[in-house]
């Protein structure tokens, strides 16, 4: 199969830039140190070219995406890192070791009442989101353990940090906040400091485990903010109409591209904006025609390939495999 031959919009992979950032990544965070998040990529063939790089525990977003990773014979250390109110589905997994994030009493009852064995106290390191007081992640780790579960540590994620330009104050920002999950550990117990991700994965050497996932696709929301990885995810359109005044229109839109960073990226062009089912651009230097394929660069990969149930693998203009996008949906 060729390019050619796919319906657009579709989500299309160069195979050369992803195996290059899956091999830069495995050097810098060898075997366990990487816990790849799989909501980047939402797709089990990707996660396992992972885990045969070495990387056998994977980070989840969604009971779906613990499901799915199971089921793909993928499930040797699977973490929930999110709160959930409802753990039976969780509990109901026998093929997998599974792990679930908690930052309160009610999500410790939720979890031992669900059948999970283990979890992670989740501590609030600064991104105002979910997390524990770190001052409290102790007393939560007793309580917890008083229900009968084993407390494998804690997380912490910084995301407020992964796109700070400059990179004194990144790593200082990364220090302040990994200094209270560190603090929090000391009054947990465990073996686990997770946290990090593909913004931070360089500087925070405090975490023993990373949760990155948008490395090994990119968008250019990362790569404007200088994260060394290539832009191997494009989402393939055609252009269907020119208009004399000097505009032109993409068949793919709000139903196939991730907004909530911005507008995508058009090599040689300026996006103007995007609707339901178009994207309108200029050219910048670029030519094209009614007829043309091109790459779109999206700004956020996460919801895009949510938006979609398949990718290509691409060598060139080949088509090597068609993977389903098996982990999206709730």
């Amino acid at each position: 199969m060729k390019l050619s031959d796919l319906t657009t919009p579709a989500l299309v992979v160069d195979r050369d830039k992803l195996d290059a950032n899956l091999a830069t990544m495995a050097a810098v965070l060898p075997g366990t140190k990487l816990r790849p998040h799989v909501k980047a990529f939402k797709t089990t063939a990707l996660a396992r070219r992972m885990a045969d790089l070495g990387h056998t525990g994977f980070t989840c977003a969604t009971v779906r995406e613990v499901e799915g990773m199971a089921a793909a014979g993928l499930g040797e250390d699977l973490l929930l890192a999110n709160e959930v109110l409802d753990a039976r589905r969780l509990g109901a997994i026998t093929n997998a070791r599974v792990t679930v994030a908690v930052d309160s009493r009610e999500t410790v009852d939720a979890a031992a009442a669900g059948g999970v064995r283990e979890v992670l106290i989740d501590v609030n390191v600064g991104l105002p989101r979910c997390g524990v007081d770190p001052d409290k992640a102790g007393a939560l780790a007793d309580y917890a353990r008083s229900k009968g579960l084993e407390v494998r540590g804690v997380m912490g994620y910084e995301g407020h940090v992964m796109l700070v330009d400059d990179p004194a104050e990144k790593a200082r920002q990364v220090e302040e906040c990994m200094s209270l999950l560190l603090k929090a550990s000391a009054d947990v117990g465990g073996d686990l400091v997770s946290a990090g991700g593909t913004g931070t994965f360089e500087v925070n050497t405090y975490a023993n485990e990373i949760q990155a996932g948008s490395y090994c696709l990119m968008d250019t929301t990362y790569a404007h903010a200088g994260i060394a990885f290539e832009q191997a995810l494009t989402v393939l359109s055609t252009i269907i109409s020119v208009n004399e005044a000097g505009w032109f229109v993409a068949d793919l839109g709000l139903k196939a591209l991730g907004m909530d960073h911005g507008n995508p990226t058009i090599p040689g062009a300026s996006v103007w904006y995007c609707a339901d089912e178009h994207t309108v651009f200029s050219a910048d230097g670029g030519q094209f025609a009614i007829g043309d394929r091109i790459r779109v660069w999206p700004s956020h990969i996460d919801p895009t390939i949510a938006l979609h149930e398949k990718m290509h693998l691409v060598d060139g203009d080949d088509v090597l495999e068609t993977w389903d996008v098996d982990l999206r949906g709730w």
